[in-house]
């Protein structure tokens, strides 16, 4: 398929979310490659060149494991600069508040009373402030609970 008949949508379907972050199919195949082949490398290599170096076979082997996973950090480098992230990350832009409120609603509907950001000691409270979200709760007032039905 050229550029020109690529589609938004045809796109996609090559991105998987993998351990909550978005990959690109490719990419992930090309990176499990590159990490098989340097780790796998850096161990044969090493095992190599301490067999004759170290005492013992199995000091060597366990050298050599080292070596491998040195190899895994050299992918993890590689693959970071040869596949730039998919992700977006998008600020300034602010939800419903509406959604907040649905939010909040079920918290409590889950857990019970959410309680009083009074309560809350100054450690919580400071990072609540730097998250932006002090306010959220502190306004938060619980819908009052319909009654028709209910048993008196």
């Amino acid at each position: 398929m050229n550029a020109d008949t690529a589609t938004p949508a045809s796109a996609r379907w090559r991105l998987v979310e993998i351990w909550g972050d978005t990959a690109d199919l490719g990419h992930l195949a090309w990176s499990i490659v590159i990490g098989v082949a340097v780790s796998l490398a850096g161990y044969l290599v090493a095992s190599r060149l301490l067999a004759s170096a170290v005492s013992t076979p199995e000091l060597a082997r366990a050298y050599a494991m080292l070596a491998g996973l040195g190899g895994c950090v050299v992918s993890g480098l590689i693959c970071a600069k040869l596949f730039a992230p998919k992700r977006e990350v998008v600020e300034g832009t602010d939800p419903d508040p509406r959604w907040r409120e649905e939010v909040l609603s079920e918290l409590a509907g889950e857990h019970g009373d959410l309680g009083s950001v009074n309560d809350l000691p100054p450690s919580v409270v400071r990072e609540m402030k730097e998250l932006e979200i002090y306010d959220l709760f502190a306004s938060y007032k619980p819908r009052a609970r319909s009654t028709e039905g209910a048993a008196p």
